[in-house]
C-alpha cells in the first residue's frame, strides 16, 4: 500500500512504498545484522521516479542489541551519570561503537538520546557502503579515509528531511578498531563503548581483548575514568552461572582480560564491576565493564536487584520501545 507524505520540497513529491526487513551477511550461513527499512519514492517533473531507503531508527531487530543497550545504559546510570541531561540534549554523551553492521545500534542511540554523539568504527568498506545503499543508514555520517572530514560536505535534501538533528551526531569511520583507538587525534573520552566486532568466521578477535596489548592500554585511557562503561557482545552456549564450563569459561576468560586491562591502576585493582548478563532467547552474553559501580561488600543478588531498580529509572527517562528491565532480570554472573 502506498501512502503519500504531506508536503513538498519545491516541486518534489514523496511517497512511502512500504517497509521491509533486510539483512547483511558474512556468508550463506552467518548473518551480520538485520534492520527494518522504509522504501520511498521521490519524483519531480524532470526525474519521474527514484527510490531511496530510510532505516527505521526506533527498531532493534535482535535481542542481543536490546541487551547491550539495556545493560550499558543501566550501568552508566548506576554510576551516577546524569542520564536525564543527556537524554534531553543538555549534556553530551560520548559513545563509541566498534563494529557497524547495518548501523541500527548507533542510529538507535542517536535517535533516543539527544545528547548522544556517536563515533562508529568499521573495518570493512563494503559493509559501510551497503549500510548506506541498501540498509538506509544516513550517508552524511560517513567520514573520509583520512578521518578528518565528512565524505559529503553537505547532506542532500532527502537526507536533511529524514535525518536532520540526528546525522550530525553520527561519525562513521573506516578503520581497524586498534588503529582508531591508537591513532585518532581527537582524544575523546568515551562515556560508553559498545564492542560488537566479529570476523567472517564469526570469531571475536583476541586482539580486541588482549589485556597486555597497546590497544587495551589506549582503550583504558579513552574510557571515562569515573563512570566509563564498556559493553561487549559475546557468543556463549553455556549457562554463565557456571564460568568453569565450556563457553562459560570463555566468557570468564574474556571478562578477566578486560578486568585486568581496564581496572588496574598503578598495579592495583581500582574500584569497578565486571559482570556478564545472559541475552534472552539467544546464545549470547552481554559482558559489562563498569568503572562507576562497585562489587565490594555487595553479593550478586544485591547487585542484580540494584541494577533492576536502576533499569526502571532508565526506562522512565528514555522511554525506549522496550523495557531495560526485561534484559537485566536474566542470568547474571559477577567476574
Amino acid at each position: 500500500m502506498e501512502e503519500t507524505m504531506g508536503g513538498r520540497d519545491g516541486d518534489k513529491k514523496f511517497k512511502i512504498l512500504g517497509y521491509q526487513w533486510r539483512s547483511l551477511r558474512f556468508n550463506d550461513d552467518t548473518r551480520q545484522s538485520t534492520v527494518k527499512v522504509m522504501a520511498a519514492a521521490a519524483s519531480t517533473a524532470s526525474q519521474p521516479f527514484s527510490i531511496f531507503y530510510m532505516q527505521q531508527p526506533h527498531c532493534l531487530a535482535v535481542p542481543y542489541l536490546k541487551s547491550m543497550v539495556s545493560v550499558g545504559l543501566t550501568s552508566l546510570a548506576a554510576s551516577k551519570y546524569d542520564m536525564t541531561s543527556a537524554a534531553i540534549g543538555k549534556n553530551q554523551m560520548r559513545i563509541l561503537c566498534v563494529g557497524h553492521g547495518g548501523g541500527s545500534l548507533p542510529l538507535f542511540l542517536a535517535t533516543h538520546i539527544l545528547g548522544a554523539v556517536v563515533d562508529i568504527v568499521e573495518i570493512d568498506p563494503v559493509v559501510i557502503s551497503e549500510s548506506v545503499r541498501s540498509m538506509g543508514f544516513p550517508a552524511f555520517s560517513v567520514m573520509t579515509s583520512t578521518g578528518g572530514k565528512r565524505a559529503l560536505p553537505v547532506p542532500d535534501v532527502i537526507d536533511q528531511v529524514m535525518w536532520r538533528g540526528i546525522h550530525e551526531r553520527l561519525f562513521l569511520y573506516e578503520s581497524e578498531a586498534k588503529d582508531f583507538i591508537l591513532n585518532n587525534n581527537q582524544n575523546n573520552s568515551y562515556d560508553l563503548i559498545f564492542m560488537d566486532a566479529y570476523d567472517g568466521a564469526d570469531i571475536f578477535p583476541h586482539s580486541l581483548w588482549d589485556s597486555n596489548s597497546l590497544f587495551m592500554k589506549a582503550l583504558s585511557e579513552r574510557l571515562h575514568h569515573e563512570h566509563g562503561t564498556l559493553v561487549v557482545n559475546l557468543h556463549s552456549g553455556a549457562d554463565i552461572s557456571d564460568l568453569d564450563r565450556s563457553t562459560g569459561k570463555y566468557v570468564g576468560k574474556v571478562g578477566e582480560a578486560y578486568k585486568k586491562g581496564l581496572m588496574m591502576e598503578n598495579h592495583h585493582e581500582r574500584n569497578g564491576l565486571v559482570f556478564a548478563c545472559e541475552v534472552p532467547w539467544l546464545c549470547n552474553v552481554s559482558l559489562v565493564v563498569s568503572r562507576g559501580m562497585s562489587s565490594v561488600g555487595r553479593p550478586r543478588d544485591r547487585i542484580k536487584t540494584s541494577l533492576m531498580k536502576t533499569s526502571l529509572e532508565v526506562d522512565k527517562i528514555l522511554r525506549l520501545p522496550f523495557s531495560c528491565l526485561d534484559y537485566l532480570k536474566t542470568g547474571l554472573a559477577i567476574i
